[in-house]
């Protein structure tokens, strides 16, 4: 049993694991945040504001540039941390105003996908980008001990 339950997968391949996640979220907001820019912030407003959102005309460039920037530095593992915790505020938001109420499944418009990305940010911004990160050539000789992803 516990040759099922031991894989050396985790010692062999944990390093690429932030990597892979980053990337992958990354992308999906970046893919979020161009096509809210090509709708237009003034379009992006007012679906905020139909859904009460305050200063909706404040709001939506932000969310744009979180998504579409954010996004882009999260797939170079670049302010890793605080892109995420700006993906968490985004991912609750949308949750609360769009699909808490349309049940679990995504194909109704429901929440399983927000999860998701929502559940992706915060391991990211527990675990920082990994060793393959733009983050890591800033961090310390002493800070890379302490970020071991094998043990």
């Amino acid at each position: 049993m516990n040759t099922l339950t031991n894989c050396t997968c985790a010692s062999t391949w944990a390093e690429f694991a932030p990597l892979i996640l980053r990337v992958a979220i990354g992308m999906v907001f970046a893919y979020h945040g161009y096509d809210k820019l090509q709708k237009g912030v003034p379009m992006i407003a007012s679906f905020l504001a139909s859904l009460g959102i305050p200063f909706p005309s404040f709001f939506a460039p932000i969310l744009i540039a979180v998504e579409l920037v954010g996004g882009m530095l999260m797939v170079l593992g670049f302010f890793t941390h605080w892109v995420a915790k700006l993906f968490i505020i985004v991912t609750t938001i949308a949750f609360l105003t769009v699909h808490m109420t349309k049940g679990f499944n995504v194909s109704k418009g429901g929440y399983e996908f927000i999860m998701t990305l929502f559940a992706a940010s915060v391991s990211l911004m527990i675990t920082g980008a990994g060793k393959y990160s733009i983050d890591a050539l800033f961090r310390k000789p002493d800070e890379q001990k302490r970020v071991n992803y094998s043990s």
